[in-house]
């Protein structure tokens, strides 16, 4: 394939979208929705939640950890085998834990080959998708990830019927089945050769200027501490209601409302941070700054209608910074480095994911309520937004919010040595 001087923005590439799109559905979709085998596995087995519980644990560690390794091979192979062989993994999980006789049959089973599995296909997608869009990148990255919003809501009833109707072995059987349709979303990632990749050098090389890059750094950290309290009202918005005296219904349906607000968010914020000139990273600032602040004042709502106004805030506004979170980094580190660029943030940002939710449950066991607990997490979406602005295309004119390496950096860049054309501060 002749190299492309610039990506095409659009043709295949909304393919592309297409694949991702179902790539995030069976992925986070199977994740967020595996609570409906979490009672039948406690049940079946005889154990405590609290250890059937590292079973998506696990698999959410191994596929946030293992993302380098998908990207450097995707750097080296192309994206379409390595998805594909991500999905053959991921189908083989769910197929022997449906054999599974104890928990560590599942952890090794959902937990480590499952979660492999997911780590090959969920960065990989993503990069590609990066690779195909400049100018209408975020509307595209949004449309991709609405698959975890529409797949919440479709797989926690289906599988509630799958485990009704052919028993927890039977589901995951079909969920196995399910998984398999990760190797057709593989195959429709058309490799697309770009002038500059000759330029970049091989994973190695990448890595190395990658550490050197201060903006690079300085947007890792500010992912990372965004993604600590990110996921708090996922976790503890319900116990909080709770400690509010609602009742469990009401409390259900809203987090409903929020995970319809964060549908919602992903398009209008894809679509804006096209159409709005200037630097993507602007509007995410915006976006991260407004979701910390609605997770502060979520102790001081007491009221229903103030708690539901702020549901919608956060949902809005949580599901409105992702598109255009992973829309700076290739404007950062440009199209050429982008997979081992987003492998990298995908294996640090988990560190914040992981520590997030026990801090906060910690905090709630010191204090005795989660009002410190929301404000703090929203503490961390504020420094992280404050750190954004750090970034030197936060500033830049309009015309700089194009992938700058495109056009210049094929000039002066260098494989060899730490510094390789990334740029100084």
């Amino acid at each position: 394939m002749a190299p492309r001087a610039e990506p095409p923005d659009g043709g295949w590439g909304w393919m592309v979208v297409l694949s991702a799109f179902f790539q995030s559905a069976l992925v986070f979709g199977v994740l967020r929705s595996f609570g409906v085998f979490f009672v039948e596995l406690v049940a079946a087995f005889e154990e405590q939640a609290a250890r059937v519980s590292w079973v998506a644990s696990i698999g959410i560690a191994v596929q946030q950890f293992g993302s380098p390794v998908g990207s450097a091979l995707s750097t080296k192979y192309g994206p379409r085998p390595v998805v594909m062989a991500g999905g053959i993994l991921a189908a083989s999980g769910m197929l022997l834990a449906s054999l599974a006789t104890s928990l560590t049959h599942l952890y090794l089973s959902i937990g480590l080959l499952s979660g492999s599995g997911w780590a090959l296909t969920f960065t990989p997608t993503l990069a590609c998708l990066s690779r195909y869009f400049s100018r209408r990148r975020s509307l595209a990255t949004g449309l991709a990830l609405t698959g975890v919003g529409l797949s919440s809501f479709a797989f926690a009833p289906l599988f509630q019927w799958l485990v009704s109707r052919y028993a927890w072995r039977g589901a995951l059987l079909l969920v196995s089945a399910l998984s398999l349709h990760l190797v057709a979303c593989g195959a429709l990632l058309r490799p697309l050769s770009l002038r500059e990749d000759p330029i970049v050098g091989g994973p190695a090389a990448q890595l190395t200027s990658l550490l050197h890059h201060g903006p690079f750094l300085r947007y890792t950290a500010a992912i990372t501490l965004i993604n600590t309290g990110y996921f708090i009202p996922y976790v503890h918005l319900l116990a909080h209601l709770q400690d509010l005296d609602w009742d469990p219904l009401s409390a259900a349906f809203l987090l409903s409302v929020v995970a319809v607000s964060d549908l919602v968010g992903r398009v209008v914020s894809g679509w804006l941070g096209d159409a709005v000139p200037g630097p993507v990273a602007r509007m995410l600032m915006l976006w991260t700054a407004l979701t910390g602040v609605s997770l502060a004042l979520f102790p001081v709502a007491r009221a229903p209608t103030a708690l539901m106004t702020l549901a919608v805030a956060y949902g809005f506004t949580s599901g409105a910074l992702t598109p255009v979170a992973f829309s700076v980094l290739p404007e950062l580190v440009g199209t050429g480095r982008i997979y081992c660029a987003l492998g990298l943030v995908q294996m640090v940002e988990s560190i914040g994911g992981l520590l997030g939710a026990p801090l906060s449950g910690y905090l709630r066991d010191v204090t005795g309520d989660y009002t410190v607990s929301f404000v703090v997490a929203g503490a961390f979406l504020l420094v992280g937004s404050g750190i954004l602005i750090t970034l030197p295309h936060f500033c830049s004119p309009a015309s700089a919010s194009k992938p700058r390496d495109l056009v210049t950096e094929g000039v002066d860049t260098t494989v060899s040595g730490t510094r390789d054309g990334l740029g100084e501060d």
